[in-house]
Order: structure tokens, then sequence, then C-alpha cells
């Protein structure tokens, strides 16, 4: 027998339109737990504060969803098959717990500003660990950048080979990569530390809530002050943090792409520890970089993510529409995707070993062309007389190149401002309040 609805009017329900309306929603409400969790503990708070619950209510609503909290947290809390949503399986087990009590706790909420705050209170957790890992990966390129600064490699521009690089710019190229996606993942976190809770609907309540209270209690920046746009801004913060996490999957796709050709017999620039590649069925030598070739896949499956919130929600009037379900299917995972790449690709950059011996090749003698038009240069040879001269023993297969480095500028070869780098990683990782997030989800979850 299905268990009613919390909006069920004594309406038969059709098996077939409710598996299709409700779709893959409660597997992905299973990511919102905790979340609408530490939400209601705010919203009975506030419901206390203002008189629609009673003082000594508070206590037992507060107890039973630190325990609901607790089971969530241990991957315990199921959504049972006849429940609709996660908001409801809360409100089913509370009212198990408490009778009568538990029913009270929707009171002035719509489940249209409870899924905002939900994925609000998610989306906060999870960008704080996309910023861990990909501090940690910078660290990792940084050290790598450091350990092989004097190691010389080509640089390339329409992959002809251009000019001097090395691994020191290589490695710290993508670091400093990372310092501007956590600047867009900063901005990204800012939509999402404002507060819809109180929303309703989406045209507000009639009943005295106090928003400014849940504010705080939920230790957001600031709110959605109006309530239209409150609602209107479901699917446009998931698409900016999708844009974010898509700018990080950017960086470690074209790092990938160089590490498959940089690990290849005609770079052989590099060489991926065993582990992270596989072998042919028919071709015994065979060593593929399988890993960071199915990590470049995924970081571009990742870019697509912002593209697929656009197109469900580009066409969509002011107010809440179904629509806006299906966009959990697409967000929410990608989240653990976007994890599971940093961490592996931070292993394979730390096991890397690096060819310290690839300008010995004569392939590369021409790259040296600029370091000897400067030389001449600095005789007194007018620049376009230098440029030239070399030029012409290029083509004539005359030129023999003195293999010495003058870089001396601000982040080139000899100068690459890896403290300078590294400040600027940390100021930006600072400026993101965690701190005052976990305080005051701290205080929250401190019933006694």
């Amino acid at each position: 027998m299905a268990k009613e609805k919390l909006w069920d009017k004594n309406q038969e329900l059709d098996n077939d339109i409710e598996r299709y309306t409700v779709g893959r929603d409660r597997d992905m409400d299973l990511y919102l737990a905790k979340a609408d969790i530490i939400g209601s503990m705010a919203h009975v708070t506030m419901l206390a504060s203002v008189g629609l619950i009673e003082k000594d209510e508070l206590s037992p609503l507060l107890r039973e969803l630190r325990i609901l909290f607790d089971l969530a947290s241990s991957g315990q809390f199921v959504i049972e098959p006849e429940v609709e949503d996660v908001h409801s399986q809360v409100e089913i087990m509370l009212t198990r717990r408490l009778g009568d009590l538990g029913k009270k706790i929707h009171s002035g909420r719509s489940r249209n500003d409870q899924v905002l705050v939900d994925l609000k209170i998610f989306t906060r957790w999870r960008i704080r660990d996309i910023a861990d890992l990909t501090v940690a990966l910078f660290n990792t390129l940084m050290d790598q950048s450091e350990r092989y600064r004097d190691v010389l490699l080509p640089g390339y521009t329409h992959l002809q080979v251009a000019m001097p690089s090395s691994f020191g710019l290589w490695f710290g190229a993508y670091a400093e990569s990372l310092t501007d996606d956590l600047r867009t993942l900063h901005a990204a976190y800012q939509i999402a530390n404002r507060n819809p809770l109180g929303s309703a609907a989406g045209y507000g309540s009639s009943f005295p809530l106090n928003r400014t209270m849940t504010t705080r209690l939920l230790g957001f920046e600031g709110l959605n002050y109006n309530v239209v746009y409150a609602q209107m801004g479901r699917g446009k913060m998931e698409r900016i943090v999708a844009q974010a996490i898509g700018n990080i999957a950017n960086t470690v796709a074209k790092l990938s792409m160089d590490a498959c050709l940089y690990n290849s017999q005609n770079f052989g620039f590099i060489h991926l520890a065993e582990q992270y590649t596989t072998g042919s069925s028919i071709m015994p030598h065979k060593k593929n970089p399988d890993v960071f070739e199915l990590t470049r896949s995924k970081c571009n499956r990742l870019q697509g993510i912002a593209n697929d919130i656009l197109l469900m929600t580009n066409n969509l009037p002011s107010g809440y529409f179904r629509d806006l379900q299906l966009i959990k299917e697409v967000y929410l995972p990608a989240f653990d995707l976007m994890e599971d790449v940093l961490k592996m690709v931070r292993r394979m950059i730390a096991d890397i070993e690096v060819n310290e011996h690839i300008t010995d090749d004569p392939r590369y003698d021409a790259m040296w062309s600029v370091e000897e038009v400067r030389r001449l240069v600095d005789e007194g040879m007018p620049f376009r007389d230098a440029y030239k001269k070399v030029g012409l023993e290029v083509n004539a297969g005359t030129f023999h190149p003195v293999k010495q480095i003058h870089h001396t500028h601000e982040g080139s070869i000899s100068n690459l401002c890896s403290s300078q780098v590294r400040q600027l990683m940390s100021s930006v990782y600072a400026s993101f309040p965690f701190q005052q997030v976990e305080e005051a989800e701290r205080q929250l979850l401190n019933v006694r």
C-alpha cells in the first residue's frame, strides 16, 4: 500500500505517472539528506523564536533531527520506496518518532525553498572539498616545478618546435592556472552562500518568518532578498558552479593531453609510472596512458554540464517548474567526478619521471635560434640583421647553437616566481569563508 504523499488530497495516483515524474529523484536526494536535515534544524529554531512552535517542542525536534543527521552522515539514511523525496522522508520519520509535532516543521516553508537551501548547503560543502583538492594538486605541481626547474624541454607553437621551455615552467603553468580556476570557484561560492529559505513557493509567506535568523544560523553571507528571484536562482546557481568546476576540468584536461603527448615515443619527455598505463591484447610492447586519457574525457564531460543545465532552463519564465528537478541528475554527481579526477591526477603528477636530457637531441637545435639572435644583438648587430643571419644559417643547415639560457625576467625559465604564485593561491583560498560557515553549522548541530 502506497504511503500518503505530503501534498496528497485523497487523489488516486497512477503508478506509471508517478514513476515517470519521480524519476531518479530519490537517488539524487540522498546527496541532499544531510543538508535537508541541518536546514530543517535552522528552520524549526526560527519557528520557535516567532511562536509557531512552542519553546518546549524545540528541543525534542532538534534532538531527533540531530539523530537523523548522524544517520545520514554514516550513510544509513534511506528514502523508502513509497516516499517521494528526502523532504517527505525526514518529515515522515519525525512524525513516527514525535507524533503530531513532526507535522509542524513545514510551517512557512515550501519544498521549493527547501530544496533551494538544501542545494546551497550541499554546494558549499562540496565546493570546499573541490577547493581543498585543487590546492593539493596545485602544491604537487609546484613541488614538481621546483624539483625540475632546470630541466629544459622544447616549447611549441603550432605544434612546431619554438623556443626553450622547462619543466619548471610546464608544471608551474598548470599550477598558476589553478589559481585563476579557484578564483572563479570562489565567485561561484559567493552565489551559493546566500540564503533562499523563506521564499516558500517563490512568493513569500504570510507566516511571520525571520529570514535573517535562518541566514545567521546557517552561516550564510546574506539573503536572496527578493523571493521571486530566490526561486529564479534555481538552475542559475548550479550553472555558475558547474562553469567554475568546468574551468578546473579544462586545466586538468589540457594537462592530461600534454601528458599523453609527452609520454609518447615521438616525444619521450616524460615516463608514466607503470600502474597508470595498460597494455594491448595484441602488441606486447604497448604501455598506453589510459588513466590520463580517461581523465581527459571525464574533464570534457565536466565542462559540458553547465551547458546541459543551460539547455534545461534557458526558456523557462519566472516561477517554479518541474524541469528544474532534472538538473540534480547532472549537477550533484559532478562533484564526485571532479573529486575523483583531482585525486587521481595528483597521484599521477607526483609519480611522473622526467627525461632530463631532452635537448641533447639535435632535432631540437633550432629552438636555440632566438638565443643566438639575442647574443648577436648584445654584440651590436641590429635585431633585423641578426634575425636574417640566423635564419639563413638554419635554412642552410649550418646553425650551431650555443645551448645557454639567459631568461631572467619575472615568470621566465630562470625566474619562476614560485613564492609569489604560492602566495597568490594562499590568498585566494583564504578568501573563502569556510571557517565562518563551519562554526555556524557546528553551533546548530550542538544539540543539548
